[in-house]
């Protein structure tokens, strides 16, 4: 479950209640944003964003915009989410970079916010996009702070500058200084400083930030929080920005299972933008922020958009064109799928990945039990296969799939289930790739995500086999359709489910677009 769950969870379920209405009274548009209100408070939002936000919905849903349209309920969803981006900030905000390098980013927040964790990521990040970082070790009242980010330094391939052992011994100012001069002298072209925290907020704290600050001029000064704290966030965030005036901040646990309500406070009390969030305990768990995109996954419209991204960082072109042409002309192997799950699995978290498509808050409950050990067992049996059996299925009869089981160390249910599961990914890949949309069967695709109650897959069936009267509905399902295929990791790249070069970043508006004005999909 995502930080967001319980607020997305309550206003799709507000949204829905909506779908009966041909026009929205004034009752109707306050019942609605009671329940907006309600949402937010519970998810600790703070009382002012709260107020700001549910009165400029109400003011814009009582507007001529929604009164004159046929599904006032597509038209609300459309402001409830023009709102959220603007709480979020707006515009993405990207990194102040130095007019000289080396650009100097200083971190700063309560201790067990994930500073220096934090610290490895970024620092991952900027060398995958092709900067030189430097780490400096200011926490040096921590115990064992300076050997965690020497741990976490050389996790993420960057350098460390350490000259003091920490646990109370050393100056941070002076260390945070020499750092600078340092990374001038190895031609380091950023500046991590990792600086200390406490279990709160008090003097002695916020003087060494400021300190530290005073004798590093940084560029960026980024403030990490816990976006699990609730209501406390909006107390700390003036705290520091009282204190060291920080310029952006960096919400961390936002894989959490908390309420959420600091991202959508922080902004809003601060006026600071979000620059980061880190999702995950990894060192790849980690994304800039982009405020439309956050507010479509609380919406539970998906995030399209840096789905296809990452699979985009992770799938090489000319690799995945070969296999689209393999998918069109029925010649997808066993090799194949297990080479496309295995480049899946290198991207981090399926299933946090599934949460990015439209529409997966409906079916949570398969998402949470998704268990991705199955790839791995999957993997496992396709290895214990010869290369003639991975080239040709056909060949697998009942003594070859029961060797394969006991040389896999799994069943042959598992076995003739792997096998089912093949054919109908490669089934749906082919119908993908020639410009179709693939119709879903009970069975998924993907190992460890179970199909639905066979009644609920029979209503699917018989929903796929009818068409919307929504013009803007059937575009978002037939555009939707390919990245839903990619989505399940049999295709992830956008090249290889169309053979065609990588999407424009224009058309990718356009996807987003679709899937977000379709309101309730």
């Amino acid at each position: 479950m995502n930080t967001f769950g319980s607020l997305s969870a309550r206003l799709t379920e507000t949204f829905a209640k909506l779908r009966t209405k041909g026009k929205l009274s004034a009752s109707d548009v306050d019942g609605t944003v009671r329940e907006i209100r309600r949402a937010l408070l519970e998810a600790d939002v703070a009382l002012p964003v709260v107020k700001d936000f549910v009165g400029r919905v109400r003011e814009r849903a009582l507007g001529d915009e929604v009164n004159a349209v046929l599904n006032p309920a597509q038209q609300v969803v459309q402001i409830v989410n023009d709102e959220l981006v603007g709480i979020l900030g707006g515009q993405q905000r990207r990194l102040m970079f130095a007019k000289q390098p080396p650009t100097i980013l200083m971190l700063a927040g309560l201790q067990g916010a994930g500073k220096t964790t934090l610290a490895g990521k970024l620092a991952k990040w900027l060398k995958k996009e092709g900067h030189t970082p430097l780490l400096v070790a200011c926490d040096l009242q921590r115990p064992n702070a300076v050997t965690q980010l020497g741990v976490v330094a050389e996790q993420a391939g960057a350098a460390i500058y350490a000259p003091e052992p920490g646990n109370g011994v050393g100056d941070p100012v002076r260390v945070a200084r020499d750092g600078v001069s340092y990374a001038r002298e190895k031609h380091h072209d950023f500046v991590i400083i990792d600086t200390a925290g406490r279990l709160g907020v008090d003097a002695e704290l916020m003087q060494q930030a400021a300190d530290i600050r005073r004798a590093t001029n940084p560029d960026e000064v980024l403030f990490v929080i816990d976006a699990m704290i609730g209501q406390d966030a909006v107390a700390t965030a003036q705290a520091f920005q009282t204190g060291v005036d920080f310029t952006g901040v960096v919400l961390t646990k936002l894989d959490g299972d908390a309420r959420g309500g600091a991202a959508l406070s922080i902004r809003g009390v601060t006026g600071k933008p979000i620059l980061f969030a880190a999702t995950g305990e990894t060192l790849d768990d980690f994304e800039p922020f982009h405020p439309d995109r956050m507010a479509s996954r609380i919406l539970d419209l998906g995030d399209v958009l840096t789905l296809i991204e990452q699979a985009q960082a992770a799938f090489n072109e000319e690799e995945a064109r070969k296999t689209a042409e393999k998918i069109a002309n029925d010649q997808f192997t066993l090799d194949d799928f297990l080479h496309q799950m295995q480049q899946l699995r290198g991207q981090g978290s399926i299933k946090k990945m599934m949460g990015m498509l439209p529409g997966m808050g409906k079916i949570k409950q398969q998402l949470e039990e998704f268990d991705e050990r199955k790839i791995l067992h999957t993997e496992a049996i396709i290895q214990a296969m010869t290369k003639a059996e991975r080239a040709n299925p056909k060949l697998l009869n009942g003594s070859r799939r029961l060797r394969i089981a006991k040389g896999s160390g799994m069943t042959v249910t598992d076995v003739n289930m792997l096998m089912k599961q093949f054919e109908q990914a490669s089934k749906m890949m082919r119908t993908v790739a020639r410009g179709g949309v693939p119709q879903v069967s009970g069975m998924s695709p993907v190992p460890g995500m179970h199909g639905g109650k066979k009644k609920q897959q029979a209503q699917g069936k018989k929903r796929g086999a009818k068409k919307s009267g929504n013009p803007a509905k059937r575009a978002a399902v037939a555009t939707a359709a390919p990245v839903k295929a990619q989505g399940a990791g049999f295709a992830l790249n956008s090249s290889a489910a169309s053979a065609a070069k990588a999407p424009r970043a224009e058309d990718l508006a356009k996807v987003q677009n679709i899937l977000r004005n379709s309101g309730l999909r």
